[in-house]
């Protein structure tokens, strides 16, 4: 390592030592903000809330909800592939963790992720000690990326990417950005524009993964689909996914559209499902009959049906003729959700033109699999799925086609990630 390297770098080690002392009254000042967990702000700090538990340990981490997530199905090959392999996932935010308590299987612990100062990711690391460490996406942090190394921490960094931000920055610093960057020993880019990015940072790109790939198909129970089948009888169904606040005002509009006598089901899934009595005035107000399924509305009885539960988004997808995917259409920070569900489930879709936060979006519409709509462009394509237009067939095929590609892609990730951890 060249001596202007290992200056900046110790220059930057100097300074998050430096600010060291000043940071549990930082976090208190969060906490009580509401942006850092009351009951386990030291973690932050190295301080673990949960003891070690004996033998093998791997490490990984995803700062927000969606790299999280990513990371669940390979928790479960690691502790597939190494029985008794205790899997730590570490993040950035009380979303995040909330989310994990919820989802993350037997055999997977959560912490928060400990700040770069040297203090914090030695006693993060003296208490972990993992034998391997996977950072999703763009979390480069220095202190603990060559600490960990330093230890004999094998490391991986999978679907990264760095904003045109966190690139400029980091070329101001190119031999730091180098010697971070090659302290990994598996890096796979998300895409081939983040590969460059990483490859003009010095880094060592061994290939291609989005990690928001690989996750399994929704669930669906055969029982409830037949079911499902039989109420709506040959009315076709028009899907909206995951819809928040001022979205359903805008598909319910673009649904009167359609002549009453072809009128298909629109059924409506709003993201946070309390919010599902919030959706009957509107629906009403439309001239619309609207049931809760909640309250045990029938699928064939209303125009619109809201699906006001859990864990049947993967039904109604089956059932779709198509899908408007929300999260899309209002408050841009939203950034869209994952196209990626009803593509695994052949289900035609299209979606807003807000859909910062799923970057595959720009890949799905460069192959014709889906368009990212303004809200006056939906009346025609709900008539088209009235209609039974073959071309929407014809999105839902290419959609598949790249999550297959997607999927395999991950898949050989998974492999080479299990083939880092020691025998």
């Amino acid at each position: 390592m060249s001596p202007l390297r290992l200056l900046s770098l110790a220059f930057y080690g100097l300074a998050m030592g430096l600010i060291a002392p000043a940071v549990p009254a930082w976090l208190r000042s969060r906490v009580r903000r509401g942006k850092e967990d009351p009951g386990r702000w030291r973690e932050r700090l190295g301080r673990p809330s949960v003891a070690r538990p004996e033998g093998r340990l791997a490490w990984l981490h995803g700062v927000s909800v969606g790299e999280s997530l990513s990371l669940l199905p390979l928790a479960e090959r690691l502790r597939a592939v190494a029985p008794g392999l205790t899997v730590l996932i570490t993040t950035g935010t009380m979303a995040s963790a909330e989310v994990l308590a919820a989802r993350r299987p037997e055999g997977v612990l959560h912490q928060y992720a400990p700040l770069d100062t040297p203090g914090a990711t030695r006693a993060f690391l003296d208490h972990w000690r993992p034998e391997i460490g996977v950072l999703a996406e763009s979390e480069l942090w220095p202190n603990l990326i060559l600490t960990a190394r330093r230890r004999g921490v094998r490391l991986a960094l999978v679907s990264a990417r760095l904003s045109d931000g966190s690139l400029r920055g980091w070329r101001r610093a190119p031999g730091a950005a180098k010697a971070v960057l090659r302290a990994f020993d598996l890096v796979l880019a998300r895409n081939g524009a983040a590969a460059e990015g990483l490859t003009s940072l010095g880094a060592r790109v061994d290939g291609l993964a989005d990690l928001k790939f690989g996750a399994p198909v929704l669930p669906g129970d055969a029982a409830a689909l037949a079911a499902a089948r039989a109420e709506l009888g040959d009315r076709p169904l028009i899907l909206a996914a995951s819809t928040h606040p001022g979205e359903e005002e805008i598909i319910l509009a673009a649904f009167t559209g359609i002549p009453r006598g072809r009128r298909p089901v629109l059924v409506i899934v709003p993201r946070h499902p309390v919010r599902g009595p919030d959706i009957i005035n509107p629906a009403r107000t439309q001239g619309l009959s609207v049931g809760l399924r909640s309250a045990g509305a029938r699928l064939g009885e209303d125009d619109v049906h809201v699906a006001d539960t859990l864990g049947e988004l993967g039904l109604f997808y089956r059932l779709a003729s198509l899908a408007v995917v929300g999260g899309s259409f209002g408050d841009p920070a939203v950034g869209g959700h994952n196209p990626l569900e009803p593509a695994r489930l052949d289900c035609p879709f299209i979606t807003g033109p807000n859909v910062s936060a799923w970057l595959v979006y720009a890949v799905l519409t460069a192959s014709g699999a889906t368009q990212c709509v303004s809200a006056q462009d939906l009346p025609g394509w709900f008539a088209r799925a009235v209609a039974g237009d073959p071309a929407l067939r014809i999105l839902a095929e290419r959609a598949a086609k790249v999550v297959a590609l997607g999927d395999a892609e991950v898949a050989s990730a998974m492999d080479r990630i299990v083939g880092m951890l020691p025998p």
